[in-house]
C-alpha cells in the first residue's frame, strides 16, 4: 500500500462547525501525525494545520469531509514522497 505525507490547511469561519470538525479529526486520528491550531480573534477565525500520513484516497476522504462543513474551508498539499508499506 502506498502512503503519502500531506498537510491540510483549514480555516474555520463558523464556530458552530467546530464540534463536527473535531469529530472528523478524531475519526481519522490514526493517520494524523500532528496538528496546530491558531485562533485569530480579531477576525473571528480559527486556523488549523493538520499533518497526515496515509494513502492518498484516505487523505482525500478526510479533506472532503472537512470541506463539506458549513463555514469551513480547506486545502491539501501533498508531498512527492511515496512510501510503500
Amino acid at each position: 500500500m502506498e502512503s503519502r505525507i500531506a498537510v491540510i490547511g483549514i480555516i474555520v469561519e463558523n464556530k458552530k462547525s467546530v464540534e463536527a470538525l473535531n469529530a472528523i479529526l478524531h475519526e481519522f486520528g490514526e493517520i494524523i501525525i500532528g496538528r496546530m491550531g491558531l485562533p485569530y480573534k480579531e477576525k473571528g477565525l480559527n486556523i488549523i494545520s493538520v499533518v497526515v500520513d496515509a494513502p492518498q484516497d484516505v487523505i482525500s476522504a478526510l479533506a472532503g469531509k472537512i470541506g463539506a462543513l458549513e463555514g469551513v474551508s480547506s486545502k491539501t498539499a501533498f508531498s512527492n514522497v511515496i512510501t510503500h508499506e
